[in-house]
């Protein structure tokens, strides 16, 4: 039965799919026997109503937000913890995306939604990411949890809350990768809020892997379950959720004339309110839906070795700041820099720092945080290059009209950052 399933949602059109994956959700997933009565009575994580946040990226601002602070159950949401220590592995060198990662009795035991991975065998952590922020696959998730983890989800799990703890997430702790029914894994709307924030901020090489609406997945086709994709112009990913007692879940990033905002919307009754929820969310923070004319967000960079659709697109008090994800070797290939410029919009500040790592295909694309003459800007940077590359990376540039710096590994990088693009 397991494995027709997963047959079924390999083969499936892409409407079906994500219909049968919201299904199996329902129909396979056990809810949690809580420790106490709290989450049947109204407390807790199952509390009545929904909870949503809606933040600016750029600023951590808080533009809006009801029962932020009120616990739930993240469901799949989960997996952007996981992730988030995932794209830590990939930046420090512990791991490269073509890393096999063994798939454990463990992980092929885990409920469905899953790829069907046999015990025993392995899975590239490029294909990996893809199956979690696509079909949220369970299995690719809790593989990859272990391989972080020294060969433990517990320990993993560990790190995840540690992880939290550092971003400001007060009131969340995790207990596995994969979001599957737990007690004791437990978040708010408000935290989940500051874990995207730290993705989109501090890995803008990976946001690629989120704006993924299909791949090839040894000859057969995963598609994406996140319809904000496909219906919302300027959708950027990130992920949606669902258990019986978390119930319907969603964090969606949106990019929109030079501004980033990240919404997030909990323990909805349906998908269809959730999607409408999280739509009206981002249109008052854009300030009213989108003309039909809206230009296209950025295109990503392609992660090597899979076919990939990509999406086309199109009161406040401040929030906790979050930290920068660890550095330590960050940059494996070399100390150079090619810096790109300096940018009032982190969106802008991303786009550059894409496209460069685009045309040259080497380096890390690399966004920063600068305060300069009194202002909040962004640098765009192509870090982790040889002093050639970076030499080529800015000729290639300068001959697009571009600007671009060389910097030795020597330098102070931010110090270098003393021009602005007025915009």
């Amino acid at each position: 039965m397991a494995a027709w399933l997963c047959a079924a949602a390999f083969t499936a059109t892409p409407a079906a799919a994500r219909e049968h994956h919201h299904a199996l959700h329902r129909a396979v997933q056990p809810a949690p026997q809580p420790a106490d009565d709290a989450a049947f009575t109204g407390y807790g994580p199952t509390a009545p109503g929904a909870s949503t946040i809606l933040i600016d990226a750029q600023s951590g601002q808080v533009l809006g937000a009801n029962g932020a602070d009120t616990p739930r159950y993240p469901a799949s949401l989960t997996k952007l913890m996981t992730l988030d220590l995932a794209f830590q592995a990939l930046r420090s060198g512990q791991m490269t995306l073509d890393t096999q990662i063994p798939v454990s009795y463990h992980a092929n035991s885990v409920e469905p939604v899953k790829l069907g991975l046999a015990p025993g065998s392995t899975i590239a952590v490029r294909d990996a990411i893809l199956a979690m922020t696509t079909m949220s696959a369970n299995d690719a998730a809790t593989a990859l949890g272990e391989y972080i983890g020294g060969g433990s989800e517990d320990r993993c799990a560990q790190l995840m809350t540690q992880r939290a703890k550092q971003l400001g997430m007060a009131q969340t702790n995790f207990a596995n990768a994969s979001g599957l029914p737990n007690p004791n894994q437990v978040t708010t709307a408000r935290d989940l809020s500051l874990l995207a924030r730290d993705i989109v901020v501090n890995f803008p090489e990976d946001q690629q892997f989120f704006e993924v609406q299909s791949f090839n997945f040894r000859g057969r086709t995963v598609y994406s379950n996140n319809q904000m994709l496909k219906t919302y112009p300027g959708a950027t990913g990130m992920k949606t959720g669902y258990t019986d007692l978390a119930r319907h879940n969603l964090i969606t990033s949106a990019q929109r004339n030079g501004h980033v905002l990240i919404g997030v919307v909990l323990h909805e009754p349906n998908w269809g309110d959730t999607y409408a929820q999280m739509r009206t969310l981002l249109d008052s923070g854009f300030g009213g839906p989108a003309p039909s004319t809206t230009v296209a967000a950025a295109t990503p960079v392609v992660p090597h070795g899979g076919t990939l659709q990509m999406a086309s697109n199109t009161h406040a008090r401040p929030a906790a700041p979050i930290p920068a994800a660890s550095r330590a070797h960050a940059y494996p290939m070399g100390g150079w820099v090619a810096q790109l410029g300096v940018y009032s919009h982190m969106a802008k500040a991303r786009t550059a720092a894409l496209a460069a790592h685009h045309l040259s295909g080497e380096g890390i694309p690399r966004i920063a945080r600068v305060e300069t003459k009194g202002h909040t800007m962004w640098s765009a940077q192509l870090a982790g290059l040889t002093s050639n590359s970076a030499r080529a990376t800015c000729s290639a540039m300068a001959a697009r009209g571009n600007s671009c710096r060389v910097i030795p590994p020597s330098v102070d990088h931010l110090a270098m950052l003393t021009n602005d693009d007025g915009t």
